[in-house]
């Protein structure tokens, strides 16, 4: 049962909490909760169907769980910076930092960076990717967005002062 269902599971139930250590507990959860409930499977659907909602029903449990405590406001090194990236925030924000304090400091700066990111438009968010994660030049982004390095240059501009104004007086 496990092998056969874990990473079909697992993909769930991690697109619906975006936290790989939650999902993974959640998708073992999901699978002692099938053993135990083997007795009570009727077969009105298929068995799949049936762990996929044992699974469903904790995923939700534990979002609400955690956003009832506001806890929702986390944000993984592991998860990817914006919707259309798979840069991880990890490798746009390392950090050499050895002191606890220093590594928390670090921790909310990430994590208002990539709040901040998620609330400026998917325009802005593009070009600040292409130019600040990706590291790259002025051309090689005009190139790829087929627009003038001007439009570039004004583009990622605007983006910083979107950015700037998500996040507050803090970083302005």
């Amino acid at each position: 049962m496990v092998t056969r269902y874990w990473d079909r599971i697992y993909a769930m139930v991690h697109q619906l909490l975006r936290n790989q250590q939650d999902a993974e507990e959640v998708t073992q959860d999901a699978f002692i909760r099938a053993h135990r409930g083997l007795a009570n499977f009727r077969g009105d659907a298929a068995f799949s169907t049936w762990l996929y909602q044992i699974a469903t029903n904790l995923a939700r449990n534990r979002y609400w769980y955690w956003w009832r405590r506001k806890r929702d406001k986390t944000v993984s090194f592991d998860q990817p910076v914006g919707e259309e990236s798979d840069t991880p925030l990890s490798e746009v924000f390392a950090s050499e930092a050895e002191t606890p304090g220093d590594i928390t400091v670090t921790q909310e700066f990430v994590d208002r960076i990539a709040e901040g990111m998620q609330r400026i438009n998917a325009k802005h968010r593009e070009i600040l990717i292409l130019r600040n994660v990706k590291n790259l030049s002025y051309e090689e982004i005009s190139a790829i967005l087929n627009i003038s390095v001007g439009t570039v240059k004004s583009r990622i501009a605007r983006a910083r002062d979107s950015l700037r104004a998500k996040l507050g007086e803090d970083f302005q």
